[in-house]
């Protein structure tokens, strides 16, 4: 079903009608994104969708850092694209025999910028919240991009700095004072 949806996914010009995924960053970021696909296929991940540069659905002829949407399946815990921050529109399956080991799964990494699950089971959507070890979590919504009136960022090694979003942001740049005095 994931790779059938993949499929369909439009990749372009960001600000044009119908695109469903923007670019990579730079150039840069997308030969870093490339060079994971065949880091992942030769450590024995089946590509399953994308994994290529693509060009502008939009016909607008302009240049960008294009990529499909990447698919991977039958991946272990251990593999680099399991254990490394890859940043480009890449997501990999690895398969768990249930909950407790697909949670376990999710927090043995040293990032948690991010976590999300999707069930229709209000218990483990409660113990996901609370148990997942991300500076974000979603139940059934995406894990990219929150609003602005919530801190933005993770933990572990994906966290850096305040969260300068809502009102973590005022407490940040507020210096507070106590002062007494008896006249």
């Amino acid at each position: 079903a994931l790779q059938a949806r993949m499929a369909k996914i439009k990749v372009g010009d960001a600000r044009a009608a119908g695109t469903d995924m923007g670019p990579v960053v730079s150039q840069a970021q997308l030969e870093q994104d490339l060079s994971y696909v065949e880091i992942a296929k030769a450590e024995g991940a089946v590509l399953a969708a994308g994994g290529a540069r693509v060009a502008c659905h939009t016909g607008s002829g302009k240049d960008g850092y294009y990529m499909a949407p990447t698919l991977f399946v039958d991946t272990e815990a251990g593999m680099r694209i399991n254990r490394e921050e890859v940043f480009g529109p890449v997501v990999s399956v690895i398969r768990v025999k249930d909950y407790e080991e697909a949670l376990a799964m999710a927090n043995d990494t040293p990032f948690g910028l991010s976590a999300g699950i999707a069930t229709t089971s209000l218990k483990y959507a409660t113990h996901f919240k609370r148990h997942s070890q991300a500076g974000m979590v979603m139940v059934n919504l995406p894990t990219a991009g929150v609003d602005y009136h919530v801190p933005f960022g993770g933990r572990k090694g994906s966290s850096y700095g305040p969260r300068e979003q809502g009102r973590y942001a005022q407490e940040f740049y507020t210096t507070v004072k106590t002062a007494y005095t008896l006249a």
